[in-house]
């Protein structure tokens, strides 16, 4: 018997141990893994054998350029992989957690993706002025902010998407499935096809999805979360990875300095002198003093 022909493709959809993988051609093949366990994402590049119509097995995977993901103390998540940036969505309404959207853009920098800001709803006059307030010192530190309401066009945030591979990241009700279904007027029918190739019915709509636009660039889709673990993180890289913490690092008396309570410290003296955000210093240091 002869051993079947090996194919490249992506995945661009998961539920369980059913993946669904888009070919070259673009042709979708639900496929399982070879072996009991396999750690696969939405985003990974595989080697795959086709068994039946419509059907394969992943043989192999591709080496990833990039993984997302986060970590609790004994769980990690992964979110997406070969993914070069990351737009973290809040809203003008309801209130969104700077610290999660902190985290998000430090697991960003720690998997060396670049990272933007989108804040919707911003139809929302007065919300909308509030929440500017507190993502400026993210745009002082250099992160793109990225402004629309997506009800009426997603057109300022196309730009940012082309030539890109983007993975989508936000808390539930910031808007984000709004963006999708503006950009992809067929995500909703999309999400039916996944469902009915991943046997996996309404559940699917809780997973990561990877969808593409016309040039080729793709956005993946991802749940809302509610907390962004960082257990992955090594605690003494989260400054480096701060770029408003950056011009500050490698002046402190100690080599080892944790930018706590050490003499000597320049980020503790940045942030005295209002040159680091005391809100953005007050996350650093929970961070840093969580396991998570």
């Amino acid at each position: 018997m002869s051993t079947p022909a090996r194919l490249a493709g992506q995945i661009v959809a998961a539920h369980g141990r059913n993946y669904l993988v888009e070919l070259g051609d673009g042709a979708l093949l639900k496929c399982v893994p070879r072996g009991k366990s396999a750690t696969l994402v939405c985003g990974d590049r595989v080697s795959i054998a086709v068994t039946s119509p419509g059907e394969g097995v992943i043989e192999a995977l591709i080496p990833r350029t990039t993984l997302f993901h986060r970590a609790a103390t004994l769980r990690e998540k992964l979110i997406a992989a070969n993914a070069n940036q990351a737009a973290v969505i809040v809203a003008a309404e309801p209130s969104f957690s700077d610290e999660l959207v902190a985290r998000a853009l430090i697991a960003a920098e720690i998997a060396g993706m670049s990272a933007l800001l989108v804040l919707n709803k911003i139809d929302l006059e007065t919300q909308a002025a509030l929440a500017r307030v507190r993502l400026q010192p993210l745009v002082r530190a250099g992160y793109p902010l990225v402004e629309l309401s997506a009800k009426a066009s997603v057109a300022p945030l196309m730009p940012h998407l082309l030539g890109q591979t983007t993975v989508m990241i936000g808390q539930s009700g910031m808007g984000k499935s709004t963006v999708i279904n503006a950009l992809f007027p067929d995500a909703n029918a999309r999400t039916d096809e996944i469902s009915r190739f991943l046997d996996s019915g309404k559940h699917t709509t809780t997973h990561t999805r990877l969808y593409r636009l016309a040039d080729g660039s793709a956005l993946i889709d991802t749940p809302g979360v509610q907390e962004f673990g960082l257990a992955h993180v090594i605690r003494a890289d989260v400054a480096g990875v701060m770029p408003d913490f950056r011009p500050f690092l490698g002046g402190c008396r100690f080599n080892n300095c944790r930018h706590l309570t050490e003499p000597g410290c320049t980020v503790t003296d940045a942030v005295r002198n209002g040159e680091i955000d005391a809100r953005r210093y007050e996350i650093y240091t929970r961070i840093i003093s969580s396991p998570v």
